[in-house]
């Protein structure tokens, strides 16, 4: 029998045994500071989120208030754009009334100088319209009948293609590529 002369060594066995049995002070200690670190992180968690929605917050008002200049902004650009769009036609229609009052100013005019004078106001007219893009039309006798573009007035017996232009009666305009006014036509009746 081997006897350890070291009186530590018995007492290890021991000493284990009391470490491995927690006292409850000891473990209540334990838990309440987990409790302690558990809590502190909760709440810098929630400290973060707070400062991250008032971020957030601020970002979203910013935007908002964004959103809403530029909605702002486009509605007066349109507005001036409508204003002026209009201003600037009204300002080359001022040309033909010029003319017009002018020609109705000769009391003494001939026939032929009353011809030239309309003729000149038309061509201006004319002039202020395609540079609106108000473009005329007029189909070409013959030309397919297209609905939208023209309106038939009536169909009648010609000799050409079922549904096709007879006549004009009265001139159509487009407006950039919108029909402003279709033209009145005949077409031809199928046979």
């Amino acid at each position: 029998m081997s006897q350890n002369p070291n009186p530590a060594d018995n007492a290890q066995p021991a000493d284990a045994a009391a470490t491995d049995a927690v006292r409850p002070e000891e473990a209540e200690a334990a838990a309440a500071a987990n409790e302690t670190d558990a809590l502190a992180a909760l709440t810098n968690e929630v400290s973060a989120l707070k400062a991250q929605n008032a971020d957030l917050a601020e970002q979203f008002l910013r935007a908002k208030a964004e959103a809403e200049n530029t909605r702002r902004r486009a509605e007066e650009e349109t507005s001036k754009a409508r204003k002026f769009a209009v201003e600037s036609f009204a300002d080359s229609l001022l040309a033909v009334a010029d003319s017009l009052e002018a020609g109705l100013a000769i009391q003494e005019a001939t026939r032929e100088q009353l011809r030239e004078g309309s003729e000149a106001t038309l061509k201006q007219l004319k002039s202020a319209l395609e540079r609106h893009k108000v473009i005329q039309i007029e189909p070409a006798s013959g030309a397919r009948f297209d609905p939208h573009q023209h309106q038939a007035i009536s169909m009648v017996p010609a000799d050409q293609e079922p549904n096709t232009v007879v006549a004009v009666l009265q001139k159509g305009y487009l407006i950039a590529d919108r029909v402003l006014r279709p033209a009145l036509v005949t077409v031809a009746a199928p046979k």
